[in-house]
């Protein structure tokens, strides 16, 4: 939409500089007009150090001289110009010249749509036009308390989901989209996640160093195509979560670079400037504009692609000075301490703002760090993130499963201190593409002994995920048990679902996912202590834990996993009611690659254990998980009085079996002591005498 009208204009640069614009990309970049009776483009840059600023393309040969931008009368540092004739898919870039009398070619920090890498051209396109059709998943997006909802992610990146058969090329948006719905769903995610989106030149940086924040990548498609990914999305009840990267950017030539000649999106400070390790700049939070440009860009997202959510990328990095720095490398802030002020200021800003404009959308912070209330609202205090993925356990956990069995009693607490801190934030459990990308191992392969048992151990993970508190995150091939790690350049190995054991693995993580989603006990009190109750946390000796999940209306299952390859022929454990305990899922079912163990229903006894007024005895096996759930709760009373009721109810049937079997043995007897006559006469009959009968019988 381009801004002609003096007003709205004022108020646009207004809220650009004072660093509370969230629909910048409304005003700067290049919008389609009319001007004087001719249609064509406007385009908008702020560069407030440039010595001039001028707009090439094919269109113009490249000539910087054919059209030089101006600076606006409202504001210096605002360069504009109109260019009439322009059609879409036009390329364009900013030809500006530094302080320093250099000439850089820089790509329109808010355009929309980009050429595809290698090159790094902007095109003119217009953005409105496509007609979405998921005004029922926005609807019910905005009833949902997504706290209270169940959130099973997938996540993905997507040039290497899937590869085309006998093709060096990537599918569409829209020929992935086909393929990757159907399958999330059927698998039972509720979202997809995909790794960073806007536009970004080099592969190898996985989308993590753009330069087009504004464009959808063009590997895929337009701006449109990804549009109707999104909708696809949301037609078939699937959320959509991007990959979003405030905290730093590439130092391409064609991107904000030293934008204007001068440190103009990044820190000015040596100090503060850059990621020394990454070799990228950082973003100047501190600088309304940049603010504005950030916020916007976050906005862009939801407003114009419908989008259910953000994951920030890297906010620790945002949060600590001395950030991945030696001594020396960096400066304490003017309370003396290592926080990035002005990094706090903008993301509680940035919260504030997108929460003011959206309802139940997604900001999920990767913050690895134990800052405190990252999902607290920012006039709490907090970041004003509503989720945080929980780095501290999955560490934990990945180091807990790779260690060898013998060692995991000494580290038991690396398996239950996650549930102590549980409800400290709203947390997301991640197993993400850090963790299995090439170099790491692949999941399968970080589970300790044999590979032939490595999947039950899997399996014993993927169940203790599910039941643990929190969200649930994974990353694309765990749910197919991948052995290679994760390589960018190529698909899934999709391969190894030929073999049997890996067959049997996506359909366990296809019924756990539906287990999940059908349980409201697994998600509908993730978010504070009426939802989990330890039974079991100390026996280190065995690795085995015993927890209770609540939903809100009080309904509970038991949760027991064993992380040692031994078995229990009888392993006991409190429990809360006298009552039927039916085991409703285990990893050990055949059909996953289990052993068959089932511990089919348990009565409860009445001996107290673990601080609960009864107990119960099951079966273990080796590396295994198990949900029970209580049915037919009772009193040991009742169940004593209908147990005596059913006694005598038996002994009075076998009393009147026994008075029926004396009535007919004493019948019997005194039928076999009366003579055959006198038997006869009893029945009113006479005897015939023998030697007639036998008169007769010679007759005939």
């Amino acid at each position: 939409m381009a801004i002609q009208n003096t007003r709205d204009y004022d108020v646009a640069l207004h809220f650009f500089h004072e660093g509370s614009a969230t629909e910048a990309y409304d005003f700067f970049g290049s919008h389609f007009c009319e001007q004087n009776g001719n249609k064509g483009v406007v385009f908008r840059v702020w560069a407030p150090k440039a010595a001039s600023v001028s707009v090439v393309g094919d269109f113009n040969h490249w000539d910087r001289i054919a059209d030089p931008m101006k600076r606006t009368e409202h504001d210096g540092s605002v360069w504009e110009i109109f260019i009439p004739g322009l059609k879409q898919y036009d390329i364009y870039k900013y030809s500006i010249e530094t302080p320093q009398g250099q000439i850089k070619l820089k790509a329109d920090p808010y355009g929309v749509h980009m050429e595809t890498r290698p090159n790094t051209a902007t095109k003119v396109f217009e953005l409105d036009g496509y007609k979405w059709k998921d005004e029922t998943w926005l609807k019910k997006r905005a009833r949902k308390n997504i706290y209270d909802s169940a959130v099973n992610i997938y996540e993905m990146h997507l040039s290497s989901w899937m590869e085309k058969d006998n093709e060096d090329a990537l599918f569409n948006y829209m020929e992935l989209a086909k393929k990757l719905i159907p399958y999330v769903k059927k698998m039972g995610y509720t979202h997809i996640e995909i790794m960073p989106v806007a536009e970004y030149p080099f592969d190898g940086s996985w989308g993590y160093q753009q330069i087009g924040y504004y464009a959808p990548t063009s590997r895929f498609g337009t701006p449109h195509d990804f549009m109707e990914f999104v909708d696809f999305c949301h037609q078939n009840d699937i959320g959509l979560i991007l990959d979003w990267v405030p905290a730093h950017f590439p130092k391409d030539a064609a991107g904000l670079y030293e934008f204007d000649g001068g440190y103009c999106y990044e820190y000015a400070e040596p100090l503060k400037r850059e990621h020394l390790n990454w070799g990228t700049r950082i973003f100047d939070w501190g600088k309304p504009e940049v603010q504005s440009f950030l916020i916007s860009n976050a906005n862009y997202w939801f407003e114009k692609y419908h989008v259910d959510g953000l994951r920030v990328d890297a906010v620790a990095s945002m949060l600590y000075l001395d950030y991945d720095r030696k001594d020396g490398q960096w400066q304490r802030n003017s309370k003396g301490g290592n926080e990035n002020l002005e990094a706090i200021a903008f993301l509680q800003k940035l919260n504030t703002a997108l929460f003011g404009k959206h309802e139940n959308i997604l900001m999920i912070a990767e913050e690895s760090t134990a800052w405190p209330m990252v999902t607290k609202p920012a006039d709490m205090g907090g970041l004003g993130f509503n989720f945080k993925w929980n780095m501290g356990w999955m560490n934990d956990m990945i180091a807990y499963m790779s260690m060898n069995p013998e060692y995991r009693p000494y580290h038991h607490n690396m398996l239950t201190f996650s549930f102590y801190y549980a409800f400290s934030e709203n947390f997301i459990l991640p197993i993400s593409h850090d963790e299995v990308v090439y170099g790491k191992c692949s999941m399968l392969d970080k589970m300790s002994g044999p590979r032939d048992k490595r999947f039950a151990s899997l399996r014993t993970f993927l169940a203790y995920m599910t039941a643990h508190p929190g969200k649930k995150l994974t990353f694309m091939g765990q749910e197919i048990a991948q052995f290679k790690e994760w390589n960018y350049k190529t698909g899934l190995d999709w391969d190894v679902l030929q073999f049997e054991e890996h067959k049997k693995h996506q359909h366990f993580v296809e019924e756990l996912n539906k287990f999940y989603l059908e349980n409201k006990c697994l998600w509908e009190a993730d978010s504070d202590w009426s939802g989990f109750k330890w039974i079991s946390s100390d026996d280190n000796e065995n690795s085995v834990i015993v927890f209770r999940r609540f939903d809100r209306d009080g309904r509970e299952i038991v949760v027991v996993c064993n992380f040692q390859p031994k078995a229990h022929e009888q392993y006991s454990f409190g429990v809360p009611y006298y009552a039927d305990y039916e085991e409703i899922f285990t990893t050990e079912n055949p059909k996953f690659g289990g052993g068959g163990l089932s511990n089919k229903t348990v009565t409860a006894r009445t001996e107290p254990m673990h601080g609960e007024p009864y107990s119960m005895t099951i079966k273990i096996a080796p590396m295994s998980a198990m949900f029970f759930r209580a049915k037919n709760i009772r009193t040991p009373e009742e169940d004593a009085k209908k147990q005596q009721s059913e006694k005598t109810a038996a002994d009075s049937a076998k009393k009147e079996k026994s008075k029926k079997a004396t009535v007919n043995t004493g019948a019997l007897k005194q039928e076999k002591s009366i003579p055959e006559g006198k038997k006869q006469e009893a029945s009113g009959k006479k005897a015939a005498p023998a030697a007639a009968t036998q008169n007769k019988t010679k007759i005939k």
